[in-house]
């Protein structure tokens, strides 16, 4: 079978994505951070559909963890032809009160090791074969406001790679991206207050894991799309707003300072 590497497989937005890659017939590299427990839970349930699975530890932001991982999924299971970006920091700052150490994180995690993981699996492929990478955006890139400022940095920097990437790929390895709407909650925000903002956009309804399941899995199949960003967000990014949407229900935006429930996780 073909090999996948979900990062952030672990949990959520991740663990949808490699079960659904799994039930499309590939075997499954689980990337962790520190969710150990969950990581082997993703491992068990993709086992039970059928195709290989094994739990990899790294840390994003530090390159010998990826140069560790991708050596040894080679090893264990095999040159990767599908990569998938899911892990994420995200973590609140503004313009006026981000630091040097937040700033580093976000680019190392967000961007510096989407591109390690590609460049790796690109350097892999067998000469057959025909790679693919999706990266996980945000439709905020489409909608700017100052809410997360490095880790919008961090994203819309990838968004810019994808395109700069999937010209010098070709036709080796096609590089797409997704950018999801606000799907899961964030930090200290309420369920109230979640099912409040996530039915506002023009579709009435927010993103789910399935919708962002179903667009990645369009373009793993979809061997004439490369330098694509589909947005999976209801229409949130028609909706100019002058904050995060997370928080125009809250009377603080302390409620999520620390929240990676919506874009993603580094776990």
């Amino acid at each position: 079978m073909p090999v996948a590497i979900v990062t952030g497989a672990g949990k959520r937005i991740g663990r949808g994505l490699a079960l659904a890659m799994a039930e499309d017939g590939f075997d499954i590299a689980v990337h962790y951070r520190s969710s150990e427990e969950e990581a082997e839970e993703t491992v068990r349930a993709v086992e039970a559909m059928g195709p290989k699975a094994m739990a990899f530890r790294a840390d994003l932001g530090v390159g010998g963890d990826i140069e560790a991982m991708m050596a040894n999924i080679k090893t264990r299971l095999g040159p990767a032809q599908c990569l998938i970006n899911s892990a994420s920091l995200f973590e609140y700052d503004l313009a006026e009160d981000w630091t040097i150490q937040s700033f580093d994180r976000h680019m190392a995690v967000n961007l510096r090791a989407p591109l390690h993981l590609a460049q790796r699996l690109i350097e892999d492929l067998p000469e057959d074969v025909e790679g693919c990478v999706i990266n996980l955006l945000d439709q905020k890139l489409f909608n700017l406001n100052p809410d997360f400022y490095t880790y919008t940095l961090s994203k819309l920097g990838l968004k810019g790679a994808t395109e700069m990437l999937a010209q010098a790929a070709a036709p080796k390895c096609r590089v797409n991206a997704v950018a999801p709407g606000l799907t899961l909650r964030s930090g200290d925000q309420s369920q109230e207050q979640f099912a409040q903002v996530h039915a506002m956009t023009p579709m009435e309804r927010g993103t789910t894991i399935d919708d962002i399941v179903d667009a990645v899995r369009y373009l793993v199949r979809a061997t004439a799309v490369t330098g694509a960003v589909l947005p999976v967000d209801c229409g949130q990014r028609l909706s100019a707003m002058d904050r995060d949407i997370m928080f125009l229900d809250a009377d603080s935006p302390k409620n999520a300072r620390s929240g990676n429930g919506a874009k993603g996780s580094g776990d």
